[in-house]
């Protein structure tokens, strides 16, 4: 059983949903962005969505989109954030590390090489946010040569019929987004959504996480009741950026985090 797999099975025995934490890689700069990220690890998160910064992050709110200028403006690129993830990897063999990119960053790095790369450094996935299904072969093919999964996504606007075919090749799990829109914290609607996520799990063969929107421990404990993972990136991202010592930040976010995955247990 691969890593990814094996994640989402240990939480089903739990009885928890998997948690996700999306990091902005290069935020503030590379060396306090592998500090939170080693937090959010040490403090439960089940798998890492790796961010790499982007110029035109066109999925991204607020939040993320200012990490993502800070995080280029100090020197962040996929090479650097290819080495840190390789060091992290290694400090933890049992999480699962996604790398969350769009396509222009991977078609210049070279998709075989890229992939061949995520597998030596002990990767388990590419999230590729602009990937729609039509071209979605083109990806996928070095992702299985490789041992990678490649996570889709599928929105409350895709039709159903559509979000069969996309679900369909899916592997490690589905990226449920909560919302039409970008990312960031907001008032969610949690009944429209729990009803969205149920009928996606009727038709996934594979695990489904929700994401975009999640506010707090108690929006993670509801979706975490249907949803089988839960992604929170914009809340965590936003307290690292708040005011004060960056390590008090840290520390914040660390505890924000430890708040999540207990509320992400299905009694809790």
């Amino acid at each position: 059983m691969d890593k990814i797999k094996k994640i989402f099975a240990d939480c089903q025995q739990e009885n928890r949903a998997a948690l996700i934490i999306f990091c902005s890689c290069g935020y503030p700069d590379m060396e306090r962005s592998e500090l939170a990220i080693e937090a959010a690890i040490r403090a439960g998160a089940d798998i890492i969505e790796l961010g790499v910064p982007f110029s035109d992050p066109m999925a991204d709110g607020a939040v993320i989109r200012k990490a993502s200028e800070i995080a280029l403006q100090n020197g962040a690129d996929l090479k650097k954030i290819l080495l840190m993830a390789e060091r992290i990897a290694k400090r933890h063999p049992k999480t699962g590390f996604i790398l969350f990119s769009y396509l222009n960053i991977l078609y210049n790095y070279g998709l075989d090489k890229l992939c061949r790369k995520l597998k030596e450094i002990q990767m388990d996935g590419i999230l590729a946010v602009d990937l729609p299904l039509e071209e979605f072969a083109e990806l996928l093919r070095p992702c299985q040569d490789n041992g990678l999964h490649l996570i889709p996504l599928v929105s409350p606007a895709t039709p159903l019929q559509r979000a069969r075919k996309i679900m369909a090749q899916a592997s490690g799990f589905v990226y449920s987004v909560n919302v039409c829109g970008v990312t960031g914290v907001r008032d969610l609607l949690p009944d429209e959504i729990v009803e969205h996520l149920a009928e996606l799990k009727k038709n996934s063969p594979v695990p489904i996480a929700a994401g975009f929107g999640i506010t707090d421990a108690a929006a993670a404990h509801r979706l975490g009741q249907v949803a089988d993972g839960v992604i929170v990136g914009s809340a965590f991202i936003k307290i690292l950026s708040g005011d004060g010592d960056f390590s008090l930040r840290i520390s914040d976010a660390e505890q924000f985090i430890q708040e999540l995955a207990q509320k992400v247990r299905h009694q809790a």
